[in-house]
C-alpha cells in the first residue's frame, strides 16, 4: 500500500480525533494542518510532528504533495471547503453532516463527479459488526423482501455545550444547521439506509421539540436554537418506510436500537447507552412453524472475515476504508450519497415541522438554500 499524503483542515475536537487515527496508520503521513486559531494549529503540529502549518486552507491546497485533505469544520463550512479541495485536485474526506443544507451538500457531490475525485464523509456506524452482520444477512436474503426500518438515537441528557461536552457551536444553527437529528441522527438515518439499499425518498413528515430545562447560563452563552429531539417517518418509492426518533436529551432510561423488518425474517440492532451496549443484536425468523430469535458471536464472525475474506481491514473504521480507496484497494462505500440522502431527510423533518403536514423530497430538494459561492 502506497503511503498517503494528508491534510487536515480544522484541529478543533473533531479534527483532533482524525488525527489520532491517523496516527495509528503507517500507511498515512500528515503533511500539514490548518486551523484559523494560529496558536492552537501550532500547538497540535507539535504534538503530532506535522511539520507544515496554516492560517489560510487556500494556501494549503496549493501544495502538489497532498493526495487529500480531511475536513474538519463545524456543518456550515464543510461545502466550501470541499468543493474548493476539489478544484484544487485534491480528494475530500469530510466530517458528517455533508453539508449544513442539502443543496449544498448537492453541490460537494457534483463537484467530485465533475473533478472526478472521491468525496468520502465519515459515518462510524457502517464498520460496526452488528451493520456488517445485518448487511450480509440482507444480502442472503434472509430477511425476504424488506418493507420497514426505525431508525433510533438515545442520549438521557447529552446536549453539547449545555450538558457538559462539546462547544457550543453545535447548538447554533449559525454553525451547525440542525441539532440532534445533524449531530447523531446522521449515523443511524445512514445506516438504515445503507441496509434498505439507498430507496429513493418520497415524502417526509415530522416534528422536532426543544421542551427539556438545560442550565440558564449555558443556555444563554451557546444560543442554544437548535432540537434535542427529532421525529420523523419517511415513505421511500418502493413502498418502504422508516420511522426516526433522535434525542440529545429525553426523561427516559434507554431507546430500542434500530430495527429491520422483512417479510422472512426481522434483524434488531444493538441499544447503547454512553457508548456501552445494553441489548445485543438479534435476528428473528419463523422456521418450521416456530418462532425463533437468534443472536451471534460478534466477535468470532469478525476474526473468521479477517482470515477469509481479502482486504477485510478496509472495513475495520472509516479512515482505514478511506485509505484503502485512495490505494484502489477497494470501492469507495457510498458514504457521499448516503449522507446527502440523509440530509435530504432531516431537512425535510424540518420543514414539514415548519409547515405542520408532510412534504414531498422534490419540494425539501427546492428549497434548500445553496450558501457556497459558485
Amino acid at each position: 500500500m502506497e503511503r498517503v499524503r494528508i491534510g487536515i483542515i480544522g484541529v478543533g475536537q473533531i479534527g483532533k480525533v482524525h488525527l489520532n487515527e491517523y496516527a495509528d496508520m503507517e500507511s498515512v503521513e500528515v503533511v500539514a494542518v490548518c486551523d484559523v486559531n494560529e496558536q492552537e494549529v501550532r500547538r497540535v503540529a507539535e504534538k503530532f510532528n506535522i511539520p507544515n502549518v496554516y492560517t489560510d486552507y487556500h494556501e494549503m491546497l496549493q501544495r502538489d504533495d497532498i493526495h487529500a485533505v480531511d475536513v474538519c469544520l463545524h456543518n456550515n463550512f464543510h461545502a466550501q471547503v470541499t468543493i474548493d479541495a476539489f478544484r484544487a485536485g485534491k480528494h475530500v474526506y469530510c466530517e458528517k453532516p455533508i453539508a449544513g443544507t442539502f443543496a449544498d451538500g448537492q453541490a460537494m457531490v457534483n463537484a467530485a463527479r465533475e473533478w472526478d475525485k472521491k468525496l468520502h464523509i465519515q459515518m462510524f456506524t457502517l464498520y460496526q459488526s452488528e451493520t456488517i452482520a445485518a448487511k450480509s444477512l440482507i444480502e442472503d436474503g434472509k430477511l425476504g423482501k424488506l418493507y420497514h426500518a426505525r431508525s433510533t438515537g438515545f442520549r438521557r441528557r447529552g446536549r453539547p455545550f449545555v450538558d457538559g461536552y462539546g462547544t457550543k457551536f453545535f447548538t447554533r444553527k449559525e454553525f451547525a444547521s440542525g441539532g440532534a437529528l445533524y449531530d447523531m441522527g446522521v449515523y443511524h438515518i445512514s445506516q438504515m439506509l445503507y441496509l434498505l439499499g439507498l430507496p429513493e425518498v418520497k415524502r417526509i413528515s415530522g416534528k422536532v421539540y426543544q421542551e427539556m430545562a438545560m442550565d440558564s447560563a449555558r443556555q444563554q452563552e451557546s444560543g442554544f436554537d437548535v432540537e434535542e429531539l427529532g421525529l420523523g417517518f419517511v415513505r421511500f418509492e418502493n413502498g418502504i418506510t422508516m420511522d426516526i426518533i433522535e434525542a440529545w436529551s429525553v426523561h427516559l432510561g434507554k431507546f430500542e436500537g434500530g430495527s429491520v423488518l422483512g417479510s422472512e425474517g426481522g434483524i434488531q440492532l444493538p441499544s447503547y447507552i454512553d457508548g456501552s451496549m445494553k441489548s445485543p443484536f438479534s435476528y428473528h425468523t419463523t422456521i418450521s412453524d416456530m418462532d425463533f430469535d437468534s443472536t451471534l458471536d460478534m466477535p468470532a464472525m469478525r476474526e473468521r472475515r479477517r482470515r477469509l475474506l481479502a482486504n477485510e481491514e478496509a472495513y475495520s473504521s472509516s479512515h482505514h476504508h478511506w485509505i484503502a480507496a485512495l490505494n484502489n484497494q477497494v470501492p469507495l462505500l457510498p458514504t457521499a450519497e448516503l449522507a446527502l440522502k440523509t440530509s435530504l431527510i432531516s431537512e425535510g423533518i424540518y420543514l414539514s415541522d415548519h409547515l405542520e403536514r408532510e412534504v414531498a423530497a422534490d419540494e425539501v430538494a427546492a428549497g434548500s438554500l445553496l450558501t457556497i459561492q459558485q
